[in-house]
């Protein structure tokens, strides 16, 4: 006996069919459009190598951290983090060609305290504003400056440089990176607090300034530790005291300002990691914990250790509260001392 089909049945089956059918077209639809959504708010980010600006030449402080971060960020996101250094007018070329990058995640900026805290109260015609023009990630190290003086300079001592600077007010010469660098800032800090004067010599860098040091050109400078320390262990140059709160740990036997008998001259040079403002708030995330995770590997410690750095990796509203203290701080001393960018 043959079987057959009616019409009604058939009808049944190719209504359930349509609809399963439509079901999936739907899933697909709303995955592709999840998927896109993703893409947009930068969820996929990043898709193609990351300029890290340093406002400054090769080889100083601030381009070290950038470099030794650089390929730990690589491996953790997957795209080349290429440094891109811009230097001139104090960070302040470097930091605007950040703030006029797009938002998008590609161009990040390492930087230091002038460029943070320091240049608003020095450059008439700043075409940044620190505390407005950069969404803030991170303070990723700092370290602190130390006292050097040339091995033929008289003073063995902070004591004993404060009294030599009481007898010849305005003699001993201040060698530094440049006016308003950390290291001029740090000095004028200390002459205010010491109640001495000192003659300041500006250079164009870190590196010349040294050099006149260890020649015997100029007396005595503030210092980035990392930048002298090798020069403090073999003798060429002579530790008078670090401006941390407490010793350091790769100059055990350097006094502390405080032990010295100078107070309130606690200063740290730091570097920080910044993006232009606007970033989308899941780019800002993933960097951030990159660059945190970074920072407290614990090779990577050693590594900053050793040099002289100490991790801070703290959230970018700890970062916005520093820079605000900081800002204070510095327009007060460059107030205080009548300090002009020369």
């Amino acid at each position: 006996m043959m079987h057959t089909f009616t019409a009604a049945p058939r009808a049944a089956f190719a209504s359930t069919w349509l609809r399963r059918l439509a079901g999936v077209a739907v899933a697909l639809a709303a995955g592709m459009t999840v998927s896109g959504a993703a893409m947009a708010s930068g969820t996929a980010w990043p898709q193609r190598a990351v300029s890290v600006v340093v406002p400054f030449p090769a080889g100083g402080s601030t381009d070290t951290i950038a470099r030794l971060l650089a390929q730990p960020l690589n491996e953790k996101l997957g795209q080349p983090f290429v440094v891109d250094n811009r230097p001139g007018a104090t960070g302040a070329i470097g930091a605007t060609f950040v703030k006029r990058a797009p938002a998008d995640g590609y161009t990040m900026l390492v930087a230091s305290i002038g460029v943070f805290a320091v240049n608003p109260f020095l450059q008439k015609n700043l075409q940044y504003d620190p505390a407005k023009d950069f969404d803030l990630l991170t303070v990723a190290v700092r370290a602190p400056n130390v006292l050097v003086a040339n091995p033929n300079f008289p003073a063995g001592s902070l004591q004993e440089l404060v009294a030599y600077m009481k007898k010849n007010p305005g003699k001993v010469s201040f060698a530094s990176s440049g006016a308003g660098s950390s290291d001029h800032l740090t000095a004028a800090l200390f002459w205010q607090r010491s109640g001495t004067e000192g003659l300041h010599v500006p250079y164009k860098g870190g590196a010349p300034a040294i050099s006149d040091l260890l020649a015997g050109q100029v007396d005595v400078s503030f210092q980035n530790i990392n930048a002298v320390l090798q020069h403090i262990r073999t003798g060429k140059l002579k530790a008078l005291a670090v401006t941390s709160d407490k010793r350091s740990s790769v100059l055990p036997n350097v006094p502390t300002m405080v032990e010295g008998g100078v107070k309130d001259v606690d200063v740290y040079s730091w570097q920080g990691v910044a993006a232009p403002k606007g970033l989308p708030a899941d780019v800002k995330t993933r960097l951030h914990g990159a660059i945190v995770g970074a920072l407290k590997d614990p090779g990577m410690q050693k590594k900053l250790s050793e040099q002289g750095f100490e991790v801070v990796a703290n959230t970018p509203e700890q970062f916005a509260e520093f820079e605000n203290q900081e800002l204070k701080r510095w327009k007060t001393v460059i107030e205080q001392g009548k300090i002009t960018a020369e």
